[in-house]
């Protein structure tokens, strides 16, 4: 399934390393990856299962290359408790002290590798966001949907849910002007560090990051 989404044509044609070998490389590295850390999948399915409940596994629609939507796949984090009204409570009030250590760890993505050896997603791009975001983004933040959405990114060495909507897209925006491998690398081993630091995993008023409204409604 695409959706249309204005400026979604390609600003510059693909360099040698995105036509060549990025693609190849996030699929071999994810499977590499996924095999050697298949008793971590099964450690961490059965804590969420034990502390969470079912479903261990949180799935949702997000746009991804030129829009396309697919199902990104994350350990669960939340509980699925509901106010008198049936509604699903804020994240603040469903988020458990192990999920946000899953989420502080980065271990809930985990299962995004699946989305990666899928071609889903690749290891570095701009974070797949939600599907109702897509018609609020200006002609230069849908940009971001030029390249796969990545596990990690430029905006999260930068400052991760810590940023501002504007802030993060700029960042999601340059890393599309140059996609090169070196720049990869770069994000891949800076994540690392931000990862074990643990900054940036809540914006400075929710516990998760604030809804993206647009910049008619936003600003």
């Amino acid at each position: 399934m695409f959706l249309k989404v204005s400026g979604m044509e390609r600003h510059r044609p693909y360099g040698p390393y995105e036509r060549y070998v990025k693609r190849p490389l996030d699929a071999a590295v994810s499977f590499f990856v996924i095999i050697l850390c298949f008793p971590v999948f099964l450690v961490i399915g059965l804590l969420v299962k034990i502390k969470l409940g079912s479903p261990v596994i949180f799935s949702q629609k997000r746009p991804g290359l030129r829009g396309k939507i697919f199902k990104l796949y994350k350990f669960r984090t939340m509980t699925q408790e509901r106010g008198e009204d049936g509604q699903l409570l804020p994240d603040e009030d469903r988020l458990t002290d192990f999920g946000r250590m899953l989420r502080r760890s980065s271990l809930d993505e985990l299962p995004e590798l699946f989305n990666i050896l899928a071609g889903d997603m690749s290891f570095v791009g701009p974070r797949p966001l939600l599907v109702s975001y897509l018609p609020r983004y200006d002609e230069r933040q849908a940009h971001r949907h030029d390249v796969r959405p990545g596990l990690t990114g430029l905006a999260q060495i930068r400052g991760r849910n810590g940023l501002s909507w504007e802030r993060r897209f700029e960042y999601d925006v340059e890393y599309v002007g140059k996609v090169t491998f070196m720049g990869d690398l770069k994000i891949i081993f800076g994540t690392i560090a931000v990862v074990l630091k643990g900054t940036g995993i809540s914006s400075g008023t929710s516990a998760t990051m604030e809804e993206f409204k647009g910049r008619e409604e936003g600003d």
